[in-house]
């Protein structure tokens, strides 16, 4: 069974910088595109950036360009989400998914079926 674990989240400083961490065990990595995505309690959950593990191709939210990297270490089958610059507006639950490049298609939630719990990131001074 495909598992995700996140982990990283906390509590930062407008201006401030987060490391997200992705965990995945049950699959090898580079088979499967994984996202990370955030949702604020009342509000849909929305795609943040998303990578091919296998090509290490990668796809952002406007809103997030030059501020996040997504990246992955397939030994480790781990992705991250680097995140500079944070504002209170990145304050969300942040979750990562996974999808079989197979059947991979777009960067958002409709495409991923398998979902971590979350890990919480508060931006705020």
């Amino acid at each position: 069974q495909l598992q995700l674990v996140e982990s990283g989240g906390g509590l930062v400083q407008p201006g401030g910088s987060l490391r997200l961490s992705c965990a995945a065990s049950g699959f090898p990595l580079d088979y499967y595109a994984i996202g990370w995505f955030r949702q604020v309690p009342g509000k849909e959950r929305e795609g943040v950036s998303c990578i091919n593990s296998r090509s290490g191709s990668t796809s952002y939210a406007d809103i997030v360009k030059g501020r996040f990297t997504i990246s992955r270490d397939n030994a480790k089958n781990t992705v991250y989400l680097q995140m500079n610059n944070l504002k209170p507006g990145d304050t969300a639950v942040y979750y990562c998914a996974a999808v079989h490049l197979s059947v991979f298609r777009l960067c958002a939630v409709p495409e991923f079926g398998s979902w971590g719990q979350g890990t919480q990131v508060t931006v705020s001074s």
